[in-house]
């Protein structure tokens, strides 16, 4: 994995060599984004089991290293998208002997791998018509390669229009506190060549009264079945201002996002991080060191603020409660 903490002072690379570290990674922000860390999960599960010897132990360490992926982070759906595609392997594989096993997990965590890849190149394709020529799109957090296998669910619609040969200007806000937007998405566009402006979160409203944003694209953590969208703090405010200025507002995120199971936003678990991420930058403390801090990962966007959800079936529009559910029949057939 590329270290995230670290951009974009060093592009530094970590090897790992077991499940464990592959979970501290997760939890610690080494690698982040929701699709990312599905696929981190999943090559945490094939490590796991490739560090099997004794094959009369399997079915407790199974247990013990996909609970241990499990309660990594909480929001992000396609973690546990991809554990539990995982455990359906295992499953379906039990049978074979140790090494064929675990050859088996291995080959599953590639193709989940090469798998959204190209699932996000689809979402590109089915976004990249919503952005017309030398438009601006702002975008919140990070939605791009690094927070994916590769390309980007948000970000990748933006490369999508530019390798058209639209003319595009990109706002990406700081996103604090974690400051993916700043580090990680000016970083990415920066090295495809996409034009890209830093602003502070608070700046959002006031560029937009000027007219100088013409539509607003983010990824997404997880989404309810009826379109309420879970993303990183903040996109709920973008999506008021976006709603008191006329501008559409969309969702980029592949239908392994989609949490069929919860009727609304108000069932999705918020994740509540260090207070020092807040509270500090670098070793720079901003505020005096007993002072309370609230620090939730993610905020809630209802389904009314979102124009459409751009996924690699197609674009789902109001009501999501149907359109979500066409996108899934359409993917299981």
């Amino acid at each position: 994995m590329i270290d995230q903490r670290l951009l974009p002072d060093q592009e530094k690379y970590v090897e790992f060599t077991d499940y464990k570290q592959v979970a501290e990674a997760i939890e610690k922000m080494v690698i982040r984004g929701a699709p990312a860390l599905g696929v981190a999960a999943a090559f945490g599960i094939a490590l796991g089991v490739v560090g099997i010897e004794d094959s009369k132990t399997l079915e407790d360490d199974f247990e013990r290293i996909y609970r241990r992926l499990e309660q990594t982070r909480p929001t992000a759906r396609n973690l546990f998208w991809a554990l539990e595609r995982m455990r359906a392997c295992y499953e379906k594989n039990r049978h074979l002997d140790l090494p064929q096993l675990q050859e088996r997990l291995i080959q599953e965590a590639v193709a989940i791998d090469r798998e959204d890849v190209e699932t996000n190149k689809k979402i590109g394709f089915f976004g990249k018509d919503l952005i017309q020529d030398g438009q601006s799109i702002l975008t919140h957090c990070n939605a791009g390669a690094l927070a994916t296998a590769g390309y980007g669910t948000a970000l990748g619609v933006m490369r999508a229009a530019f390798e058209e040969g639209k003319a595009i200007q990109v706002f990406a806000d700081e996103t604090r506190p974690f400051l993916q937007g700043a580090r990680l998405t000016c970083w990415e566009l920066d090295r495809d060549g996409i034009p890209v402006i830093l602003i502070a979160d608070n700046m959002a409203g006031y560029l937009m009264k000027k007219g100088e944003i013409s539509l607003v694209i983010t990824g997404a953590d997880r989404i309810a079945r009826n379109g309420d969208t879970a993303n990183k703090i903040g996109t709920y405010t973008v999506a008021v201002l976006a709603r008191e200025h006329g501008l559409p507002f969309y969702i980029a995120a592949p239908m392994s996002t989609i949490d069929f199971s919860l009727r609304s936003g108000d069932e999705i678990p918020i994740e509540e991080r260090a207070p020092e991420e807040v509270r500090t930058v670098g070793r720079q403390c901003l505020s005096p060191p007993h002072i309370p801090v609230r620090n939730p990962a993610f905020d809630v966007t209802p389904a009314t603020f979102i124009t459409g959800i751009i996924t690699e079936r197609g674009i789902a529009r109001p009501p999501y409660t149907e359109s979500l559910e066409q996108l899934r029949i359409m993917k299981e057939r």
